[in-house]
């Protein structure tokens, strides 16, 4: 795989990542972003996706393969220029616990080249947000509100995201992915993003990456993946008569047994049902 690519094709490629520390080991991770595109990491805690932001963000070194976002090689010595173009909201966003938004303003301002006041100000409206309100007496879900406010009015090119709408309301979270939607609207314009509520990502993601424990089960298009999969319910003498390369996992009960298989590998004469990101990711985790 070339580790030089147009960068208006791909916002993020990772080939062969790989990070180890003594108790956790992240193996061989490949993602491939297209530009445009909104990609979705899923996996439980621990499962290695912030070890992979941290990577792209050059937070911390990898111990093998390559990392290039926005077309550009994360070990360049110039690479402080790319995060520019790179808006970031992690788990936890933390600012001065005393400065008010008003104050992280003028700083940011001040070191962001492309920072649009306008858009800051919109955003704050937007999102309903004090600005002379100290930062430690914002909510989870205003913290991570005023965040991504700040994160899009320096006007990046990708956002990489991890946990953005965990702590906000129902109302909030639509809010905010109606905004992501809304970001990668303009074709060079692209998002990673982590979260627990997979319905969320099912949402607006393009692709999808399944993380367990270090390891990267698979790198999709979401559409792909919903129409690969099915769920069958049936006895346990009818899951033995199928291809076992068809059946990607099954759960039994005392009605008979809930697989999830692959569509090809099925007859006609098993009832189909259609499957959720986070039953394919269930199923697939719990026996791998």
């Amino acid at each position: 795989m070339s580790n030089h690519f147009d960068q208006m094709e791909y916002a993020i490629q990772t080939n062969g990542l790989s990070k180890k520390y003594p108790a956790f080991t992240l193996n061989d991770i490949n993602l491939t972003l297209p530009s445009g595109c909104i990609m979705g990491l899923i996996g439980e805690n621990g499962a290695g996706k912030t070890t992979t932001i941290k990577l792209l963000l050059n937070a911390i070194k990898k111990s093998s393969g390559s990392v290039l976002v926005l077309g550009h090689d994360t070990t360049e010595k110039d690479y402080h220029t790319v995060k520019e173009e790179v808006g970031v909201v992690l788990d936890e966003v933390s600012f001065p616990e005393n400065m008010k938004a008003k104050q992280v303003h003028k700083v940011l301002k001040n070191t962001f080249r492309n920072w649009d006041s306008a858009a800051f100000a919109e955003y704050m409206t937007r999102f309903d947000l004090p600005d002379d309100k100290p930062f430690k007496a914002f909510s989870k879900g205003m913290k991570m509100k005023f965040g991504l406010t700040c994160a899009l009015a320096h006007h990046p090119r990708l956002l990489i995201l991890d946990e953005v709408t965990s702590g906000l309301d129902p109302v909030a979270r639509e809010d905010v992915l109606d905004i992501l939607s809304d970001f990668t609207r303009t074709e060079e314009h692209s998002i990673l993003i982590s979260s627990h509520i997979v319905g969320d990502l099912e949402k607006i993601c393009d692709y999808i990456a399944f993380f367990h424990k270090g390891e990267e089960l698979l790198c999709e298009e979401k559409d792909r993946l919903l129409e690969e999969y099915s769920l069958i319910q049936c006895s346990r003498e009818q899951l033995l008569e199928l291809d076992p390369k068809a059946i990607v996992g099954s759960r039994e009960n005392s009605y008979g047994v809930n697989a999830l298989v692959k569509k090809l590998g099925v007859p006609e004469t098993f009832h189909l049902s259609p499957v959720t990101l986070e039953e394919i990711f269930v199923y697939m985790v719990k026996d791998h």
